[in-house]
Formats: C-alpha cells, structure tokens, sequence
C-alpha cells in the first residue's frame, strides 16, 4: 500500500487574498519542510496559496532580564505562606513579586504567503485530487481543465535548501500564471530584482531579525517576466517556481545564501532537485517501516476515513498516523536545526497561540517521545542542543531570580533560550522543573544510542540542572519538596475551601527530580566523574517522596490528598511516573500500576483527553499498562474528534505534539524497553490481528523487527548494534534463539548475549 494521504478538495482560500477563509482553509492545507524552511500547501487549481515560514524568523531580539527583582526576597515567604495554608496570601505575593517583567518571550512568526493566480487553457476544474506522498515527503495537486490534465508538485529540499513548485501538463495543456508574494504592515520590506531572481527583505518588528524570501523560476515553453513584486509566466508547457528564505540568525549575508540557493536550483534542474530530495528524505523514512494488515480503504478520501473510523476499522488509517507523524518530525526537526517548536515549523500567524513558542511543561518534550524509538534519534539532536543554549540564561535566571546556583527553566523557552517565567498565569507560570525534566531527555538518548561521548558533553549541563534543585528543594517532615511550584495548569481544593494552583512538592516535581538525580549519578558512573554533587544527588534521594495513593485508589496528584477542580483535566502529571518516566512498572510498582490505571480512568471519565496532545499522552499511558483495546481505542478517538482534515492534531487550535505523541504510543503499543527489558508487543489490540514492523529501536542501541499473525508473535529479530546483554520479555511459548523457536514457560524475561552487530532470531 502506498503511504499517502489524500483530500479531494482544495483547501480554502477564497479569491479575495486574506479573507476569512484564510485561517479555517490553513487546517486543511498540508505540511512540507526540510527542518529549517517550511511551507503549507492549499492547492487551489486556480487561486493558490503557499504559506511560508523558516525555523528562526521571530519577533524581537533575546538577551532580555525578564525577572522580576523582588523574587529572589520573596520565594521562600511564598513556600512559608503555603505550608500556613494560606493560599490567597502565597497567591497575592507571588503575582506581585514572582512574575516577571515584560511577561512575554519572543514569538515564532510566520514569512510570506505566495499567492498564484492560474490561467488555463479552459475554464473551471475537475478531477481534482491533493496527495501528500509520506513515502517521498511530496505534495501532489492534480485535477483537469479545458480537457487537459495538470500536475503540480510541492516540496521542500534540504540539500538544496528550496521550495520548489513544479507545475505540468501531461497532455499539452499550457499554463499562464501571476505569483505575488505578501506583505506585513508591522514589517519593512525592500525588493531587489537580481540577475537570477526577485529577492525581498523584510525586518521583524522590535529589533527582530532580518531574513530574505527569494525566488527564480525555469520554463519550458513561454516566457517568464520579473517584476519588483513577483512574476509571471506565459504560456508555458511546464515551469517550477523555487523559493528559498534564509534569516541573519545565522548569516549575515543573506543575500548571497540565498542566491546561491537559487543558482544551485537552477543550474542542476527540476529533475536532480527532485531525486536529491526524495533520496535525503527516505534515508531516514526508511530506516523503519509498519505493516498493519487490513481493509485498504485508499480509495476514499482521508477525512472521510477519518470521520467513520469509529464504526469501520481502519488500521491503515492509524498505519498512515504513526508515518504522519514520523514524516512531520523528519521535516522540522533536521540536525543542526532548531528544535519543532508548539506549531513544528508551520505557522500562519502574527500573533501565534501561546507563541508558538517551546513549552516545555509537557509540550516539546512530546514532541521528542517518537524520536528514538523510531530511529530518529539524530532529530532528537535539535532539542537536546537548544538546552545548551538555554543553559548560560537558566544560570543567570537561578541566580537573579532565586540566589541560587545552577540551572534553571520554567514552563516555556524561545530561540535565544531565556529561561524567565513566561505570561501571568497563576496555574503555569512559576513551574521551576522545565530544565530538569529536558535534561532527562539526554539520558534517555544515551540509553538508546550507548554514545559515551555524547554523554560526556553533556554532563555538565546535567550536573547544573541538578545542583538547582539540591539548592531549592527544602525539608519538610523528613522529605524534600519544591516549592512554591504547580502540578502543570492544573488546581486543587484546600480543605479551608480556597482553590489553590502554587503548592509545595506536588507529584510531577518529585518525579522529575528523581529521574534527573538517578540519571545524573548513573552517568557520573559510567564516565568515571562522580564528585561531591554526586555524593549529594545519592544522599537526597531517599528523601525525595514517591508517588502516594490517595483516598480514591488514585495516584495523588500533590503532596497532599486535595480535591481536584477539574476530575478531567488536559494535563496528567501525575502519571509522569508511568510515561514517559517508567519508575511505575508492574515489576517494581504492582500497586502503582493498579493505581495509575484509576487515575487515567478517573481522568478519561471527567471529560479528559479533550485536546488532541492530552488523548495522545493517554495512548502512550495506556500502552504502558499493556491494555491494547484501551489504547486502539484511544487512537480511534484521537482520529475521529482531535485530528483536522489535514492531519494535522487539534488541540484546538493545531499543536503538533499530538502528532508525534500519537506515533510514539503507537510505537509503545509495539515494543517497549524500560528496565531494561525488550518487551514485544506488550500492548497489541485485537484490531490489529497481524502486521509486522522493521527497524523499532530498543534502549541498549538494539534494532528490532517483529511480525504477528493472528495475534500470535511469528518473527522477532534482535540486532545489536553496540552488543551486550539483553533482557527480553516474549509472549508465552516462545523464547529467543538462531532459526527456531523455543519453548518459553515462564513469565520472566529471557537474558540473551550478543556481540557487535549479531543477529538473534525468532521465527
């Protein structure tokens, strides 16, 4: 079956260019990028639309000392007023001396709209048809006019760093068409006509950067004429439009970087453009592939399948969901590249919700969940680089704002890495776990990739992370807490009757700080660098609490058994522990794991996984329990109420995170591989009887391919690529050997060594 998903209509654009339909037609319009440059594509035959952004076009500059002054004076009384019980008093002091100023970092911004109006040989279309190829990362419009048919081409090239629209008649047909590209009033624009194309600079308000929108284009047949403003084609057989867009951020010659860009494009030609980029992409696309057997329902359009998926099964619809998601990641998240912020690297507004921006209380740490386990572990790169970045500013903020040593982030970052409070919200803003819970994810690519050298560079910002929280957490009854904090958004009942959200010690926290310090003194360990910050990480952890019961069978989402405001709140922090931590496993944390699942039912029976991030984080906990029907479910109701036409996730409005944390449950579902232990299709509902899938990645740097029948395994092969043991957990009746199947009769895992590079292999 080919990996594609499809529209049979144009997304909305109407023909007067930024009315109303512009915002609703952009949650149709697909995705394309290269990492760095991205595009969405409306595909109106005659009036189209090619929205524009590049990774680091922001507004504003960075460098800025957003903390308020009067925090570092200020912190502790708040953390006394909340061990009083006086919450409105902790609440009042916080607003006043914890919030900083301004409340805003800097905003993603979005480039500029092309817009094409077409002229054909006749009037009208039919047979119209929008492919996204997720095999190939190219967008496909084709639909007949005047009795000839057309094709047009959109994707985005990272060896060539090109958008490139290819425009063609397979029978004849001519094409004329007017590009024009828009402009901002908040923005200042000059235009160049040079020998190779039209260039346009614009500057991004406040003292943001500057960047350049270029453009040439090639023919056969016709003619092409500049302008200062756009162009426009006559009469052609065929042509292709390539745009590029570079801002200062990393060079200052942007005229140059783009023009050779340009020149590059057309000195080698469509075809090689083509074949370069298609060749680039599938080298990682296809380091994995899933087969899941069923019904092929191709012929029907993508939304429609969508909108009835819960009445039809339709595995090759959740089979094109977990590729969606792999292929958005490949195409905003490339090495070397900024990470894929709240929107990836689409984004249609001046003024994006929250920013679009990196939230790092939930957000851009989903949008990472997919990245190892699917081989993809170079794009994690991205997000682990950007923390390097926020460390010099998260050092100066844990001084400025705390008087405290080390590093520190609350619940957002930007570009330039400041690592101040982000807005005046009382349920978000002084969260101070945001360094620490990004810096688990350098631990995590080292268990997946065994790369000592990776581990050594980043160590150290590791070791600065930790050595915050030794400084800010506080004993209290023999146990150590933050505070003041939050459990993410969410608010409690005090048993005086006020609605609380700041708090000390509240579940998550407790949770982050022990996978932080566990990892910390592991990588000590292995590199041979424990010191005294070591010997203290050891010394704090017992006291750090664990995950209480509370008086519902649930886990306790604060230090105390409060009420909750909302039962089915987005955020599950609570269950942090289960995913993506794994200290709650039915090995070591029975009674846990009875109670995380009366917490997510709990959740799931107050109105929770409302948005399309939260019913994506609720598939990966649900694969975690090993509850296959509960998580399939979970992934019908993401398709069927939280994902656009598009496919792109709904929160609403669009947030990527769902996309990808959608396609790391799946992967859950499949193969899971914390403690240790290799577990094969721990979470496999009835709806998927068959399948296979090749190249999922183990912890331990350990290839995996699997296939069912059935329900029943029939093929397991294990390659190790750095050696070692290997702990792996079968379905009964089966164990691992070379060739053959052995008998398998007890439930613990069976312990295999291989060298470098063997192959073990059940069949």
């Amino acid at each position: 079956m080919a990996k594609k998903i499809w529209l049979n209509y144009p997304a909305p654009t109407g023909e007067e260019k930024g009315n109303e339909w512009y915002g609703e037609g952009w949650n149709h319009a697909y995705p394309i990028g290269n990492g760095a440059i991205g595009a969405m594509v409306y595909g109106d035959p005659v009036h189209d639309t090619l929205q524009l952004n590049e990774e680091t076009i922001w507004s504003g500059d960075g460098g800025r000392n957003r903390v308020n002054p009067k925090s570092k004076g200020s912190y502790k009384k708040v953390r006394e007023l909340l061990l009083e019980g006086k919450i409105g008093d902790a609440i009042k002091l916080l607003e006043s001396d914890m919030y900083p100023e301004p409340d805003n970092e800097r905003m993603y911004d979005t480039a500029e709209n092309v817009w094409f109006d077409f002229r054909h040989d006749g009037t009208g279309f039919s047979d119209y048809k929008r492919t996204l190829d997720l095999e190939n990362a190219i967008c496909t419009v084709e639909y007949a006019s005047g009795g000839k048919h057309y094709t047009r081409e959109f994707f985005v090239s990272a060896p060539d760093h090109v958008i490139a629209v290819h425009q063609s008649s397979s029978d004849g047909g001519k094409t004329s068409c007017k590009i024009d590209f828009s402009r901002r009033s908040d923005k200042t624009y000059k235009y160049e006509l040079g020998e190779n194309g039209l260039f346009i600079y614009a500057k991004e308000p406040e003292n943001g950067c500057k960047y350049c929108v270029a453009a040439s284009c090639e023919n056969e047949g016709g003619v092409v004429v500049f302008s200062e403003k756009g162009l426009e084609v006559f009469d052609a057989d065929s042509f292709t439009l390539y745009i590029t867009i570079r801002s200062d951020f990393y060079h200052e010659d942007i005229q140059k970087w783009c023009s050779d860009a340009l020149d590059n494009a057309v000195n080698i030609g469509y075809d090689a453009v083509r074949s370069r980029h298609v060749a680039d992409y599938k080298s990682y696309f296809d380091r994995m592939s899933l087969n899941l057997d069923g019904e092929d329902y191709d012929d029907i359009p993508t939304n429609e399948r969508m909108r009835r998926c819960k009445d039809v099964t339709d595995t090759k619809l959740a089979e094109n969901l977990f590729d969606f998601g792999r292929y958005l990641l490949i195409s905003s998240s490339r090495p070397g590249n900024k990470p894929a912020n709240l929107q990836g690297i689409w984004n249609k507004d001046a003024f994006p919700a929250w920013g679009s921006k990196y939230t790092i209380n939930i957000n851009a740490e989903m949008n990472y969940w997919p990245s190892e386990i699917c081989g993809l572990s170079d794009c994690h790169m991205p997000l682990l680089e950007h923390i390097k970045v926020m460390l010099p500013y998260g050092q100066k903020v844990a001084k400025d704002m705390y008087g405290l040593d080390g590093f520190v982030a609350h619940h957002n970052t930007d570009i330039f890495g400041d690592c101040a409070p982000q807005d005046k919200c009382i349920t978000a803003t002084i969260w101070p776990m945001g360094a620490a819970w990004l810096c688990t994810h350098i631990w995590v690519h080292y268990l997946y990739t065994l790369d000592k050298e990776f581990l050594r560079n980043y160590l150290g910002v590791m070791k600065q992370a930790c050595l915050f929280l030794t400084q800010y957490m506080f004993e209290y009854n023999g146990q150590l807490l933050t505070g003041p904090s939050i459990s993410p958004e969410n608010s409690y009942i005090h048993p005086s009757g006020e609605r609380g959200q700041i708090c000390v010690g509240p579940t998550m926290d407790s949770m982050i700080a022990t996978d932080l310090f566990n990892a910390c003194i592991n990588a000590s360990k292995i590199l041979g660098e424990c010191d005294e910050l070591t010997d203290k990480l050891e010394e704090m952890l017992p006291k750090i609490p664990k995950p209480s019961i509370g008086k519902y069978g649930q886990i306790m989402e604060w230090f105390e058994d409060y009420e909750e405001v909302e039962q089915g709140h987005r955020h599950i922090s609570h269950l942090y522990g289960l995913f993506p931590s794994s200290q709650i496993t039915y090995e070591k944390t029975p009674e846990l794991m009875k109670a995380a699942r009366v917490t997510l039912e709990r959740r799931l029976s107050g109105g929770g996984g409302h948005t399309g991030w939260s019913r994506a984080w609720i598939i990966c906990m649900w694969a975690r329990l090993r509850d296959g029907e509960k998580a399939w479910e979970n992934v019908v109701a993401l398709l069927d109420h939280s994902t656009y036409n598009n496919f792109l996730d709904r929160h609403p409005p669009f947030q990527i995170d769902g996309n990808f944390g959608a396609a790391a449950g799946m992967a859950q579902m499949l193969l899971q591989s914390q403690e240790s232990v290799i577990v094969l299709l721990p979470a496999i509902p009835a709806e998927w009887k068959s399948g296979s899938v090749k190249g999922l990645k183990a912890r331990g740097d350990v290839t995996v391919d699997i296939s069912w029948k059935d329900g029943k395994l029939t093929y397991a092969k294990l390659r190790a690529n750095r050696g070692g043991k290997i702990s792996l957990s079968m379905p009964k009746g089966y164990g691992c050997g070379t060739g053959e199947i052995k008998e398998f009769e007890s439930d613990k895992p069976y312990t295999v060594v291989l060298e470098n590079g063997e192959v073990k292999v059940c069949d």
